[in-house]
């Protein structure tokens, strides 16, 4: 007999099966509804997903965003140096008839901001939309390679 049923309130599961679909929720008691707006745009928020790698030549930023339009996403520069990503992923239109068995896709507003460093040219970002990935490329400013004379010993 195992104790963990009893803790997890009498549930067939194994919390040590990370397959295992029957997932203890510690907040299913809690007041706020998983339905509620403050959670659905929290979700919307976690799942931009956002890759920032430096190249030598430039900051590139790749964002997931399966399902939304060019046209539903705004890249801006704040601040001089502060890139931000904004969009809204709409709720899809439910019908009376319908019978939900599985909500996972969120739906909301989503912003993701990044501060970038000095040598960031924020006058030339670019970003461009395809297959429901969203790539901003921030060129850097060249490097200046200090003007080295070398000088001849004698003796």
């Amino acid at each position: 007999m195992s104790i963990v049923p009893s803790l997890f309130g009498g549930r067939r599961s194994n919390i040590f099966d990370p397959f295992s679909l029957d997932i203890w929720d510690p907040f299913k008691d809690f007041p706020i509804s998983s339905s509620s707006a403050v959670s659905r745009e929290t979700s919307a928020l976690v799942n931009a997903r956002v890759d920032w790698k430096e190249t030598p030549e430039a900051h590139v930023f790749k964002a997931d965003l399966p399902g939304i339009k060019k046209e539903e996403v705004k890249v801006e520069v704040e601040d001089g140096n502060i890139l931000q990503i904004t969009g809204q992923r709409n709720v899809e239109k439910e019908d009376k008839n319908d019978k939900w068995h599985r909500v996972e896709r969120s739906s909301g507003k989503f912003t993701r901001r990044f501060r970038l460093p000095e040598n960031a040219k924020m006058d030339h970002v670019k970003a461009a939309m395809e297959n429901g990935v969203l790539t901003i490329t921030v060129p850097k400013e060249e490097v200046k390679k200090p003007d080295v004379k070398s000088i001849e010993i004698s003796g």
